[in-house]
């Protein structure tokens, strides 16, 4: 898989789970994609002051990417 293959499979699963954020007044950006492996995204409007963020990091936006791409590892969220 190329390197733009992955970004999109990315962020199709963005896509798929940015209604739920936004019915909620948030978001999430695509920021890097590091090695192949490594996903970072930033929460945005009222993710980034929700308190369960990092649940809804690792529970939806990172098992939405992995089911998206399988190669990925990790999932961090930056500032």
């Amino acid at each position: 898989m190329t390197s733009e293959e992955l970004q999109l499979n990315v962020e199709n699963a963005l896509e798929e789970i940015r209604p739920f954020l936004k019915s909620d007044g948030g978001d999430v950006t695509l920021m890097s994609i590091e090695n192949g492996k490594k996903v970072s995204i930033r929460f945005e409007g009222a993710c980034t002051s929700c308190t369960i963020n990092q649940m809804t990091l690792k529970s939806g936006v990172e098992m939405t990417i992995k089911k998206h791409a399988p190669q990925i590892e990790e999932v961090v969220s930056v500032e």
